[in-house]
């Protein structure tokens, strides 16, 4: 069989409530009709779509797979539709059946499609008459793209495995045979069976009380698309924090993550007082392994955290505002093509200042936001003109290409510009009911075009011109009439920064002993690109740098040791690569590291060591760098 091109269509009613399972709202309005083409996905959602699935695994450690079956609900939306396509990459199918009568599972044609470097490959199940269910007996590949597996050494405890998954952009088709689409979403239940000892969770309802039987259920209520559902088994304790909030750690780390994270509540009641009410019943965190290549995963009532944000302080829980954010803007309401991933990740980074800004003061959000306004200029200096915008095309490319900070950052100062030129008072309430309107939905961009339109915009003649929508959206760079982000507190550490640099002042004597780490960030990124080694040695010997236990401190000093050939620090770099996988904290310094020919030496080498406790997604990433 020849490819199957991948014309899935993005459609509404993939949103709709399934068959079995009741969801809890309904928007009052219908989307618009005009929705794009989700161009990476095989799926025929406009003719037979999945509602439901049933899963049912076996975790091998020993040979690195999920095994087991996944059976799918299925609704015709075309009559005579006879065909389901499903996305998939590197499994192994070993039959796929439909559902007769008196539960007899009766065997259905299928056939594979050839292999895309990005797609996977398509699976094409022929479809009998009035069949409402599909039963696939598969087993996934020791190298799929969504699954880690990591040895004991590798995790905190050195006794247990671990497994994790994680399926966004596009990975979960490597793991479940599925419609693959952001737009397609589905209620699920899952049987997971582990080794004894171990404890599973999902992306669904946990029990933190289950024995550790070798068993566990899950089912997740409310649909959701696909590249929410998750997966973990690990050695995994938990500490509650509130009666519907709490934490799973390995037993080394629990007591520090539920410390670290104890504000989360706090979060909850701010954002349900602005946005409306949490609606997946409870929110816990899962602490990864260091290897885990984001700071954050939302996956919904669960989400995957990295160790790197446990400092001691508090002063990264940003990063749990972030995906909390994203229990309104991604997981209720969800981009539908990857092209329209800003709708996800602009309204949570704002979502996640407001919450910032209410839970630990406006000062601290004011330096967060200009932080982040300097990591957007430069990614915009660094990135071609076409992933500049908002509203990227990403055809015939992988979606993992558009996670570059404009979606985040681009996106949040729009919506801060509505915000300041709304008033903040009716931007909230837009928003509240945005999030009511389109719950447990996937739109595009054009729908919330429409909606801006009806409720914000239609107060003025030719609004959207003078606010350049347009450009925003479908431009690259930043439009004039984008938001300035200051902060005192960081022009006082700039000008301390400036006086050391000129020699005016000691660096024992500058007033340090109040600052946060975004001060501590701050104050590396003031600093002139060439010092000497004797202004090394001074920072490291006063601000023990090297020795740091915050990540992103770290992470900023090694940047500086790198360019100015500071050995002392290179201990502390091997260590921090190979130890930790976090994207974001290591491909940077790879990219530092390559720049000279002893420093690409030295990064083969560390590599060498590190890949092999790498997520698969790090690891592409690096390899890319490394010219592998």
């Amino acid at each position: 069989m020849g490819p199957l091109v991948p014309v899935a269509l993005v459609l509404t009613m993939a949103c709709d409530e399934p068959a079995s399972d009741p969801v809890p709202a309904t928007p009052a309005e219908p989307f618009s009709s005009q929705l794009d083409r989700d161009a990476h996905s095989y799926a025929n959602p406009d003719e037979v779509v999945v509602r439901h699935l049933d899963l049912d695994w076996d975790i091998n450690f020993d040979q690195r797979t999920l095994s087991g079956t996944a059976v799918l609900l299925i609704e015709r939306v075309a009559d005579s539709a006879g065909t389901l396509l499903l996305d998939t990459r590197g499994l192994s199918i070993s039959s796929v059946e439909v559902a007769g009568g008196a539960g007899v599972w009766l065997p259905a044609p299928f056939r594979l499609g050839d292999e895309d470097p990005i797609l996977g490959t398509p699976l094409e199940v022929t479809l009998p008459e009035a069949v409402a269910r599909v039963r696939i007996v598969y087993a996934t590949s020791p190298d799929a793209s969504g699954v880690q597996w990591l040895t004991p050494v590798q995790t905190a405890g050195k006794v247990h495995p671990f497994m994790f998954t994680q399926s966004q952009a596009i990975h979960a088709r490597s793991w479940i045979p599925l419609q693959d689409s952001p737009g397609v979403r589905v209620t699920y239940r899952a049987t997971v069976r582990t080794p004894a000892a171990l404890r599973a969770v999902m992306s669904a309802t946990n029990d933190a009380e289950t024995l550790l039987d070798g068993e566990f259920t899950f089912e997740m209520l409310q649909p959701v698309p696909s590249y929410l559902i998750a997966l973990a088994v690990g050695d995994l304790e938990f500490r509650a924090m509130t009666d519907r909030t709490g934490v799973y750690a390995e037993p080394t780390l629990v007591e520090a993550a539920a410390a670290e994270f104890d504000d989360t509540e706090a979060m909850m009641v701010v954002t349900e007082r602005l946005y409306g009410p949490y609606r997946w019943d409870r929110y816990d965190l899962l602490v990864l392994p260091p290897s885990f290549p984001f700071g954050g995963m939302e996956n919904p009532r669960l989400t995957f955290a990295t160790p790197t944000v446990i400092a001691g302080d508090k002063s990264l829980v940003a990063l749990v505002a972030h995906e909390l954010a994203h229990s309104w803007s991604g997981n209720l309401v969800t981009n539908a093509t990857w092209r329209d991933f800003w709708l996800n990740e602009g309204f949570t980074v704002y979502l996640e200042r407001r919450i910032v800004e209410e839970v630990f003061g406006r000062a601290r959000a004011e330096m967060e936001a200009a932080l982040d306004r300097d990591v957007l200029t430069a990614e915009l200096a660094r990135l071609d003109g076409q992933d500049q915008i908002l509203h990227v095309d990403l055809v015939g490319r992988d979606p993992d290409d558009g996670f570059t900070q404009v979606p985040y950052l681009k996106g949040e100062l729009f919506l801060r510009l509505l915000e300041q030129w709304f008033g903040r008072d009716r931007f909230d309430s837009f928003l509240r009911g945005y999030f009511d309107h389109f719950a447990f939905r996937s739109i595009v961009t054009d729908d919330f075009v429409v909606y801006l339109n009806q409720h914000l915009l239609a107060d003025g003649t030719d609004l959207a011109q003078v606010l350049q929508i347009d450009a925003w959206l479908e431009q690259p760079g930043l439009p004039d009439n984008a938001p300035h982000s200051d902060s005192d507190a960081l022009a006082r550490v700039e000008a301390q920064a400036a006086r050391w640099a000129n020699g005016d002042a000691e660096v024992g004597r500058l007033d340090t002993d109040s600052w946060a780490t975004q001060e501590w960030i701050y104050f590396l990124k003031s600093l002139p690109e060439s010092l000497t080694a004797e202004q090394m040695v001074e920072l490291d010997e006063v601000f023990g740098f090297t020795r740091a236990g915050n990540a992103e401190v770290v992470h900023q000093w090694l940047l500086i040791a790198i360019r100015n050939g500071y050995e002392t620090a290179y201990s502390r770099l091997e260590t921090y690569l190979v130890t930790i996988g976090r994207r974001k904290l290591i491909k940077p310094l790879y990219d530092e590291l390559v720049r000279t020919p002893d420093g690409r030496a030295r990064a083969e080498a560390i590599y060498q060591m590190a890949r092999p406790g790498y997520h698969p997604i790090a690891a592409s990433s690096i390899d890319e760098v490394l010219g592998r």
